[in-house]
């Protein structure tokens, strides 16, 4: 490089003062996750579980044996690649090929399930907006369904340990959709969102069965306790617990560890910092 200028610019970026917080330091064969792999992951769960709406095209009920055995075989072989760099990018002395298997196999044997559990949410998504005219429509256009998808994958990579991956997997939904639900919440049967845009979910979030929120709805923390040193304790539970039955109206926020009431009626654009009994229903004043 002849330039000066531009040897001076690549040494002010490698000092170890610009690369504190911000370097990434490789081991050789351990990189890290693909986003590109991970959304052809979560194509492939779409095409397993919605089978006919995603993937190929010309699926029939004589096919599909077919179209799910190759699919299956296709994101076994994925999901061992991108579990190990998940696993190496969290601690290098766990990250083997057998436990890579091992979560892949169990993931993909808990896939009947997660199709029931997302069939709820479908008829949820139905039932509740009396612009759907079917559950086709329900599970090809609304951003609701593609976001809880991408949820209820990542909560059970989450469950079986894997870092870093369902967060990765949960910011996908985010972008493509303005709905933030963080992987390590807990989500009942027969979820909906309305519309969707700007809803929050934290981490610590317990949501029973049969909720039925609306869009710019945050269940967030109410605050950061801090420890000796000033930095924020995490590890405990700061969001809300919704019982089943609750609907959120929309751009309402409800903050820290409080619990809303089974059957209770959130209004829209109200700030909620205390619990809400069952049956209630909380309305701004006029």
């Amino acid at each position: 490089m002849n330039n000066p200028l531009l040897t001076q610019v690549v040494r002010e970026l490698t000092t170890p003062e610009s690369t504190d917080t911000l370097l990434f330091h490789h081991s050789d064969g351990h990189p890290l996750p693909s986003l590109s792999v991970l959304t052809e992951i979560v194509d492939l769960c779409r095409a397993i579980l919605f089978p006919g709406y995603f993937g190929h095209s010309g699926i029939s009920s004589h096919t599909l044996p077919y179209h799910t055995g190759v699919n299956i075989e296709s994101l076994y072989h994925k999901l061992v690649d991108q579990v190990k760099a998940g696993l190496c990018f969290a601690e290098k002395s766990e990250c083997t090929h057998d436990k890579a298997e091992n979560i892949a196999i169990e993931f993909i044997s808990h896939l009947p399930r997660l199709r029931k559990l997302l069939a709820t949410d479908v008829v949820a998504a139905y039932e509740g907006d009396p612009a759907a005219t079917s559950y086709s429509e329900v599970i090809s256009c609304y951003p609701a369904i593609r976001a809880i998808s991408n949820f209820r994958i990542a909560h059970e990579l989450h469950l079986l340990g894997v870092p870093l991956i369902p967060r990765i997997i949960t910011e996908m939904a985010h972008s493509e959709t303005g709905i933030d639900i963080h992987p390590a919440a807990t989500i009942g049967s027969h979820f909906t969102i309305d519309h969707g845009t700007g809803v929050v979910i934290g981490a610590t979030s317990i949501l029973g069965n049969h909720v039925k929120i609306y869009q710019g709805v945050t269940l967030g923390a109410k605050s950061f306790p801090l420890d000796a040193q000033g930095n924020p304790i995490k590890g405990i539970d700061r969001h809300p617990i919704l019982e089943d039955n609750v609907i959120v109206y929309s751009n309402s926020t409800i903050l820290g560890r409080v619990t809303i009431g089974h059957d209770a009626v959130i209004g829209g654009n109200v700030w909620i910092t205390e619990d809400v009994p069952a049956k209630a229903k909380v309305l701004q004043r006029r």
